[in-house]
């Protein structure tokens, strides 16, 4: 069965939660949301820092850490992004890193927005 994690994000404007429980796992997806719920719309690695930040409340909301994060899927706007985020993702998360796939879409939801992450996560056993 699953169960949404609160996560003290702001609640979302469209119809999902930022991180729901299920069989052990934690599935979360995220952007460059303030905790305002606006969405910073500034330079790349200001963006990209945000998700990640985002990403690390909710993996700790769920009880686990980015060391539990398994696979994270990474979309961006522009390519030559790619070696900010990735200077940004090495501060996030240690080897052995989690799986990875970036992809390079023409638009995200919100105008500006240049990131959007989605991150499975096995959450630990509880005593």
């Amino acid at each position: 069965m699953k169960q949404v994690i609160e996560t003290g994000l702001p609640t979302p404007a469209q119809p999902f939660s930022w991180a729901t429980q299920a069989a052990g796992l934690l599935f979360t997806a995220h952007g460059p949301v303030r905790p305002d719920g606006s969405v910073d719309t500034g330079d790349i690695a200001r963006q990209a820092r945000l998700t990640f930040e985002n990403l690390k409340l909710a993996t700790e909301a769920a009880g686990a850490d980015l060391n539990d994060v398994v696979q994270v899927l990474i979309t961006l706007l522009e390519a030559d992004d790619v070696p900010v985020v990735d200077a940004l993702y090495g501060e996030f998360f240690a080897p052995p890193y989690p799986n990875r796939s970036t992809v390079i879409a023409k638009a995200l939801v919100v105008p500006g927005m240049r990131i959007e992450i989605v991150a499975y996560v096995a959450l630990p056993d509880k005593p």
